[in-house]
């Protein structure tokens, strides 16, 4: 059942709690929901079927919660304190964080601001290029995607901008919020700030994934950090590999002892 709380700047956000057991708070990546990214590729299933619950939220600009037109409404900053108040409102004190992509960035934030509330990181589609800036990490490229995601012709667009596109084209998505969600997005934690994040993190990508590159240099970027690569799957298709759903939920459970 979809539920909604508001964040600080008005924002409705939506979210929804499944199963029983601890909780495990997912975010969802750019363009996507917790709907798309989460439940219909079966990580409501191996979650709750591993004895976890399940908090996933709908990231402002996606999904079923709001959607400003406006890039002063973005940001990492902003859409991390939506997850606090998505927590919050689930009367979640602290939990393991999983996100995808974009929502890997935003656990990060939440991390290294709030390090009571990520009690453990799974971070999947981030890897080596969050460290450099690149990819949709730095701002041409960032700005390149919000035109791609706004040209009323996409014919002539090749690559990562027609993928990007096509994505944002979906029945129920809203290109303008998600252009400006795009252009809003923050440079990467400074090195010192994911060393100083001292939650243990798993950092999962695909071999073939050219948006996040390889998943060992930013695992060890932290105190704690392992490293699974996914053989085979990219960027778009690592999320619904059942091996990720393994990696990330035997990561999940109490070490024996």
């Amino acid at each position: 059942m979809t539920e909604f709380t508001t964040a600080n700047d008005g924002v409705p956000l939506a979210f929804e709690r499944v199963g029983e057991g601890p909780p495990v708070v997912l975010v969802h990546g750019f363009g996507s929901s917790r709907h798309q990214n989460w439940k219909s590729t079966g990580w409501y299933g191996s979650l709750t079927e591993a004895g976890f619950s399940v908090l996933a939220m709908d990231c402002r600009g996606h999904g079923m919660s709001g959607k400003p037109h406006d890039v002063s409404a973005y940001g990492h900053d902003r859409m991390s304190e939506d997850v606090l108040q998505v927590m919050d409102a689930a009367g979640i004190p602290g939990a393991p964080v999983v996100g995808y992509s974009m929502g890997g960035f935003l656990a990060l934030r939440l991390a290294a601001q709030h390090p009571d509330r990520a009690t453990r990181l799974a971070l999947c589609g981030v890897g080596e290029y969050y460290l450099r800036g690149q990819r949709i990490a730095d701002e041409v490229s960032r700005n390149a995607l919000a035109e791609a995601l706004l040209m009323p012709d996409k014919s002539h667009l090749t690559g990562r901008a027609r993928m990007f596109r096509d994505f944002a084209d979906q029945p129920g998505k809203d290109r303008l919020a998600l252009a400006a969600c795009m252009r809003a997005m923050s440079q990467g934690l400074t090195p010192d700030r994911l060393a100083a994040i001292a939650a243990p993190v798993l950092v999962v990508c695909g071999e073939q994934d050219d948006i996040a590159g390889p998943p060992g240099p930013l695992a060890a970027a932290f105190p704690d950090g392992n490293a699974i690569t996914i053989p085979g799957r990219d960027h778009m298709s690592a999320v619904g590999e059942p091996k990720t759903r393994r990696a990330v939920t035997d990561f999940l459970r109490p070490s024996p002892g």
